[in-house]
């Protein structure tokens, strides 16, 4: 049964008399605490935060003066006492808990600022269990939510971004706090607990290895507020959950306009992409287009490299991302600015080449400072009515799996290398994805189609027309290799990319006909390897 609430209305302007600092990040701490002094405000304080505001110059009282009980157990147990949690929820207005706090000398405390121990940072940084777990904060949780539980009398300030709103706030109101400010507070403090307990729980799974926990619960900070969704009438923001991983969440922003949501959605396609190729063994660039691409191409140079995939399909081309897995140089800006591109995200960028680029103001270029490891573990979420679809990240790489032939005729050296390029591409492609290659380039991309052979066809259909384009006799599909993402259920979508001129295949395999497909190749002399892993994209 539910707790019941008494009718006491919530006063609007609360005085701010006394506040309650306990912050880990001290950022910008000693200036607030000089700002709330100087407006009158008696400043509590524990431990090294107490020492910071005193070496300061500043009058401060010691939490162990309300309690009168010692900081005990190296700090874990200071403001877990009666004297301070009875200070925060004591409902001011109810005369019995007016009472109760007079008969136990509780003296009430109209601000609280705190912040938590750096769980977050501590676990990524791959430290031993027991410091982990040591840095899991409990005072400051139950401090905070026991604050913007009681937001009718107290002020929760969690952020330092908030301390100048806070006293803009305070000398606006001669020293009071409104209701309608303290809401506020409170909403952000008890999104900020939940977030670090998601942090928390997500890591016991993790280390327990426990895949599918009863209760998942994911946060993030605000990183932006755009101007729309996917749509214009669609609100969106960008949230960041801490994860040091390589790519446009992580990456520092050169130069441009801001990112959309389309923007982010795409760069993270495309740079996930890129991180597939060794940037130890060629240069590779991926071009996205509505986070599928529309060429990709390994080369001597990334200028090279550029060139091939935008031979792919220079029309999809257009306005789209541009992903490398090199630091961008001159000569492939140069290119790239030639034709109207949104974003380039690269791990670093030459002086020279962000010179060239600044010429586009609108252009956005990004350095990530690394690559995504395609090898790593990690969770994909997407939100379904009513619930969340959890799922380990895809971290299948071609190199990695045994490849079997079973034609009669085995690829040659050449075309078991375009093979793996088409697989590696292939698993970044909408299903049904159908990727021609040759000669470390994608020649032809049919993506999300609902038939795989309609995937083979549009794919084929595209390199007829970029082979028009170039003034081609023939489109270079021609001698190329063909990769999918899944199996062929029928022999029809191998035949289309026969026809094509794909000279070899790589695929899953795993279907009922596989037998008449494996018929179907050797009757054309085509080679053909299975790969055991399926790479659908939704």
């Amino acid at each position: 049964m539910a707790v019941a609430a008494k009718n006491i209305p919530a006063p609007d302007l609360v005085p701010v008399r006394r506040a309650l600092l306990s912050v880990f990040d001290k950022t910008r701490l000693i200036d607030f605490a000089r700002a709330l002094a100087a407006a009158g405000v008696e400043l509590v304080s524990t431990g090294g935060t107490a020492k910071a505001i005193a070496e300061a110059g500043m009058a401060v009282r010691d939490v162990s003066d309300l309690t009168g009980f010692p900081e005990i157990m190296d700090g874990r147990v200071k403001t877990l006492h009666p004297s301070v949690h009875g200070a925060l929820l004591g409902v001011r207005d109810d005369p019995e808990h007016a009472a109760a706090m007079r008969d136990h000398g509780i003296e009430p405390i109209d601000l609280v600022v705190s912040n938590l121990y750096p769980f977050e940072d501590v676990r990524r940084s791959g430290a031993a269990y027991a410091s982990i777990v040591e840095n899991i904060d409990i005072g400051g949780p139950a401090m905070i939510r026991a604050a913007a539980k009681n937001h009718a009398y107290v002020a929760i300030v969690t952020d330092p971004e908030d301390y100048a709103s806070v006293l803009n706030a305070l000398e606006m109101n001669f020293g009071s706090l409104s209701l309608d400010f303290r809401k506020k507070l409170a909403a952000k403090a008890f999104a900020r607990t939940a977030t670090y307990d998601a942090a928390i729980s997500g890591w016991f799974a993790e280390a327990l290895e426990i895949e599918h926990p009863t209760w998942r619960a994911f946060g993030g900070r605000l990183d932006q507020v755009m101007r729309y969704g996917e749509n214009p009438h669609q609100s969106a923001g960008f949230y960041v959950d801490g994860d040091k991983r390589p790519g446009v969440a992580t990456a520092r922003q050169l130069q441009g306009k801001q990112l959309s949501y389309n923007n982010i959605n795409d760069t993270d396609a495309a740079f996930e992409l890129v991180g597939e190729f060794d940037p130890a063994r060629s240069a590779t660039v991926a071009i996205i287009k509505h986070a599928n691409p529309c060429g990709v191409a390994e080369g001597a140079s990334l200028k090279a490299a550029y060139a091939k995939a935008l031979a792919c399909d220079p029309v999809s081309a257009f306005g789209g991302i541009v992903a490398m897995n090199r630091t961008l140089d001159a000569e492939a800006a140069e290119e790239i600015v030639k034709t109207f591109t949104e974003v380039i995200i690269a791990p670093a960028a030459s002086e020279e080449a962000i010179r060239i680029v600044a010429a586009k103001k609108n252009l956005r270029l990004l350095v990530t400072g690394g690559l995504p490891d395609p090898r790593a573990a990690g969770s994909t979420v997407k939100s379904v009515s009513g619930g969340l679809l959890v799922q380990g990240r895809d971290n299948a790489v071609v190199d990695d799996l045994d490849l079997k032939v079973v034609t009669r005729r085995a690829p040659t050296p050449a075309e078991t290398a375009d093979l793996k390029f088409a697989f590696r591409i292939a698993k970044h492609v909408k299903s049904n994805a159908i990727v021609y290659v040759r000669d470390g380039a994608t020649v032809g991309i049919g993506a999300g189609q609902m038939s795989r052979v309609d995937s083979a066809r549009i794919a084929a259909r595209k390199a007829l027309d970029a082979a028009e384009a170039a003034g081609l006799a023939e489109p270079l599909t021609k001698n190329s290799v063909v990769a999918s993402d899944a199996f062929f259920p029928f022999a029809d979508g191998l035949l289309s990319a026969i026809e094509a001129g794909a000279t070899a295949v790589i695929q899953p395999g795993g279907s009922m006909r596989d037998d008449d497909v494996i018929a179907a190749a050797d009757a054309h002399d085509i080679a053909m390897v299975f790969t055991g892993v399926r790479h659908f994209r939704h």
